[in-house]
């Protein structure tokens, strides 16, 4: 009899337990649901409010909810402070160091992007949104070295992609490699036909030409 009452007991809580996880699931669900509805209609306070009513710190997923919430809202250090808190939870989650470079490149901090682009590096090396993008940020700076690296790997993955064609056509222009820019332009302009970045190119090219005949090309 004594072991007939534990089971019924044991049976007893985990029944409890089932029907306390359902309901918290459906209350979760339902919050998700009015979260997205409030986000389609662009009132995004409201959506973060629904979020907050199930928010718990150790939660991956809302704290990249509200992460990208805050970032709509411009709320961006808020949002930066939710995305880092979803990467400490999941330190290999590309999503997570992809979604806050979004407010720290809203806030100009370019320094900390680069540095997740690094980080993103890290755990996935041919990722090809992240080195297009480090990629972007060494050109501005001039380091034409580095950002050709960055380029060379997406061209080598996608050839006919033409954004990553013709920023490595002209990494390799300021970087003094005349005979590869006017290759990656021509074939830019396969891609792209009478693409003027390309045409500007081999425009460039030809007038350090005529004033260099008597070098050979890099």
């Amino acid at each position: 009899m004594e072991t007939l009452k534990k089971l019924f007991y044991t049976a007893a809580l985990f029944f409890i337990s089932v029907t306390l996880g359902a309901q918290n699931i459906t209350a979760l669900q339902a919050a998700y649901s009015r979260s997205y509805i409030a986000e389609n209609q662009n009132n995004y306070a409201l959506a973060i409010s629904e979020m907050k009513t199930i928010y718990h710190s150790d939660d991956y997923v809302s704290n990249i909810r509200l992460g990208w919430l805050n970032y709509l809202a411009k709320q961006y250090n808020e949002s930066i402070t939710f995305y880092n808190k979803a990467i400490e939870l999941k330190p290999y989650a590309i999503e997570a160091r992809l979604g806050c470079v979004k407010p720290l490149s809203a806030i100009g901090n370019w320094e900390k992007v680069k540095n997740q682009y690094i980080e993103i590096l890290k755990i996935d090396p041919l990722n090809t949104t992240t080195n297009y993008w480090l990629g972007v940020i060494y050109y501005n700076r001039k380091d034409y070295k580095s950002a050709t690296a960055l380029f060379e790997k997406v061209v080598n993955l996608y050839p006919l992609d033409y954004d990553s064609v013709i920023m490595l056509g002209w990494s390799k222009l300021f970087g003094n490699s005349h005979a590869d820019a006017k290759l990656l332009f021509q074939h830019a302009l396969i891609i792209r036909p009478n693409d003027s970045s390309a045409t500007s190119g081999l425009q460039q090219i030809n007038k350090w030409l005529e004033t260099n005949l008597k070098y050979p090309i890099k």
